[in-house]
């Protein structure tokens, strides 16, 4: 099944396009305009409104935008505007034409571009300053172990993180403080997707998928970390912040939203910038952070999958291999990460896959969101994500520059 409720699937698999990069159109996140802070945030989701909460629909048709909910801030018309990197209010993205030579460097600690190949057995040489490689590279053109990310939190540890079960069989747990639900309000309903923690600058940045964060009626975006419904605020709540006009502070590439989630699928991916917790806390330095990798290889032989399933009331877990899946449907080219994992239904969408899971830390690195193809798979219990190359690299640090630029 779907991992979003729709009756018209994005299609097949997607190989990174030569060329320029995206355009990066961060304002396809909508809200209402005025103040939305985690005091509010907490007021209006409610345990009820939250336990309530439905998968994310799918994502509308190319250039057919969803109808505005009364009151929301207008969706930027697509144009010459639209095919330009922007970022919210802060201005400092990276042009859409600009050469991947001419890239602003990427932050030292939190990111890196390549990651270890399976056959690893020490750590690597530092990362090299070149280029992450295209998918279609070996997996030992990505074999640099990534820089340690800052130290996570000190978290209460009682025993095994993870639940223990066979490889590829999903488990329902109590989850890990840095995968929670985000959770949005379009039109008159209330939904939810699964989103992360990425380590950043700001230490405010959270990793989801783009087809869960798109649409001009999206509003009311929250991060809540490690939701359970017998527990649904174990970290507080974290607003995905707001610019003047009071569109979300999201970063979707323009491309993902002008051509669809099928031909678009390889930028299944977004990043957004929450706000502070009630304490005036951000969220990095409450629940820790996973490293975004980019560049790797598609074959990782262990990776942990989380998700949030509708309609559980805990998330769930999976620990498998990842292979390379190439679509041949040519309304949707290219390559994903393929898992299989029991038990992944709607609401799983922008589910991290993480590798070098700490089980100390409950961080590690991550290198896909189920997404992509299909919006994440036909089925409930095979996953795919979006392959984490050199655009959606540009995607972060567009992010990460305006934030910066604030």
């Amino acid at each position: 099944m779907l991992r979003t409720f729709t009756l018209a699937a994005a299609t097949a698999a997607l190989l990174l396009p030569g060329g320029p990069l995206p355009g990066l159109h961060p304002g396809n996140a909508e809200a209402s305009a005025g103040r939305w802070t985690a005091r509010e945030a907490a007021a209006f989701w409610t345990p009820a409104r939250m336990a309530s909460a439905l998968p994310v629909p799918g994502p509308p048709a190319p250039g057919v935008p969803a109808s505005p909910a009364p009151g929301a801030a207008p969706s930027a018309a697509p144009g010459a505007g639209d095919a330009a990197a922007a970022t919210p209010v802060p201005a400092g993205a990276p042009a859409a034409t600009a050469a991947a030579g001419t890239l602003p460097a990427p932050p030292t600690e939190p990111f890196s571009s390549a990651s270890p190949t399976p056959a690893a057995s020490a750590p690597a040489a530092p990362a090299s300053a070149a280029p992450a490689p295209a998918p279609a590279a070996s997996a030992a053109a990505a074999s640099a172990v990534p820089v340690p990310a800052p130290a996570a939190p000190a978290l209460p540890a009682a025993g095994p993180v993870l639940p223990s079960a066979p490889a590829g069989v999903g488990k329902d747990f109590d989850g890990i403080p840095v995968v929670g639900r985000m959770f949005v309000m379009q039109g008159s309903g209330a939904y939810f997707c699964t989103a992360s923690v990425v380590s950043s600058p700001g230490r405010n940045m959270v990793l989801s998928a783009a087809h869960c964060l798109l649409g001009s009626d999206t509003r009311q975006v929250a991060f809540v970390p490690q939701y359970t419904r017998a527990n649904p605020r174990p970290y507080g709540m974290f607003p995905v912040l707001r610019d003047a006009a009071g569109r979300s502070k999201v970063w979707i590439a323009s491309r993902y939203r002008t051509e669809g989630a099928a031909k678009a699928a390889t930028l299944d991916v977004a990043f957004a910038q929450v706000g502070p917790d009630a304490e005036g806390e951000e969220v990095e330095d409450v629940v820790g952070a996973n490293r975004l990798v980019t560049g790797a290889t598609f074959n990782h032989p262990k990776v942990v999958l989380i998700g949030h399933p509708a309609p559980a009331p805990r998330p769930r877990a999976c620990v498998n291999k990842t292979t390379k899946f190439t679509s041949t449907d040519p309304g949707s080219p290219g390559s994903f990460l393929r898992i299989d994992c029991t038990g992944y239904p709607g609401g799983t969408s922008g589910g991290p896959f993480i590798t070098r899971f700490d089980e100390d830390t409950a961080t590690g690195d991550v290198v896909g969101v189920i997404g992509g193809w299909e919006t994440g798979g036909p089925t409930a219990d095979t996953s795919y994500s979006a392959y984490f190359g050199a655009e959606i690299r540009k995607l972060y640090q567009s992010a990460v520059a305006g934030v910066r630029a604030e």
